[in-house]
């Protein structure tokens, strides 16, 4: 495919609606760049030898003109000693030269119009390349944050939050055990208040106690004194 057709496709592309269509976006758009660089490359060498062509084609311009001028100077100068059959060959020489001028300053006004169009398209494909690599920069984040997001939920899938809850009791339950058997393994006489008990409570508890102290007492008097 030629350069300027290669220029056309790309320019006259809808990026986004191939984007939209494609199956692999990220691919395409990868592949949609590096067309795009290598078109431009070729347009700026293309500009690059018409600039020179420009330049050759006016330095050749400017020295046919000079010529033209100083072959006219010869004719005046021919008038000037009277040798007129010399003058008019100075100006055939002229007039050749002339239109020579003519010729080669259509051609230096027709390569700097495709120097002009060089930039010109040049211009359109680096906006369009620039558009094309933000594309890529959005799709990139997106592929991102699509991965980051697809990453989570599979952690996520592979916790069974059943298996959890009853990992989470059976751990409750040993520190329930473990708490059992530190209050077993305390002093036998001394009696810990139930968790949770109000001071109220417990001193009717021990109000309680003393009655039975005492009960128990009268109960011991009456027996020794029976005996």
């Amino acid at each position: 495919m030629g350069i300027f057709s290669r220029f056309r496709d790309i320019i006259h592309s809808n990026i986004n609606a191939m984007l939209d269509k494609a199956e692999d976006p990220e691919k395409l758009i990868r592949l949609m760049i590096q067309e795009m660089e290598e078109t431009l490359v070729e347009l700026k060498a293309d500009c690059a030898r018409t600039m020179a062509q420009a330049a050759k084609s006016g330095r050749e311009l400017a020295a046919v003109r000079d010529r033209a001028e100083r072959w006219g100077e010869k004719a005046e100068l021919a008038v000037d000693k009277g040798r007129e059959d010399l003058a008019r060959e100075a100006l055939l020489e002229k007039r050749g030269l002339e239109s020579r001028a003519d010729a080669l300053a259509g051609e230096q006004a027709a390569i700097e119009g495709m120097v002009a169009a060089y930039r010109e398209d040049i211009a359109r494909l680096e906006e369009k390349l620039a558009s094309a690599k933000e594309r890529q920069r959005t799709l990139l984040h997106r592929h991102m944050r699509a991965t980051g997001k697809k990453r989570v939920r599979e952690d996520l899938s592979r916790v069974d939050s059943t298996e959890a809850l009853l990992r989470f009791e059976e751990f409750e339950s040993r520190i329930e055990r473990l708490e059992a058997e530190a209050e077993l393994a305390g002093p036998a006489t001394v009696r810990r208040p139930a968790e949770g008990e109000s001071l109220e409570a417990r001193f009717d508890r021990l109000a309680a106690d003393e009655d039975v102290e005492r009960e128990l007492a009268r109960i011991k008097a009456r027996k020794g004194g029976g005996e």
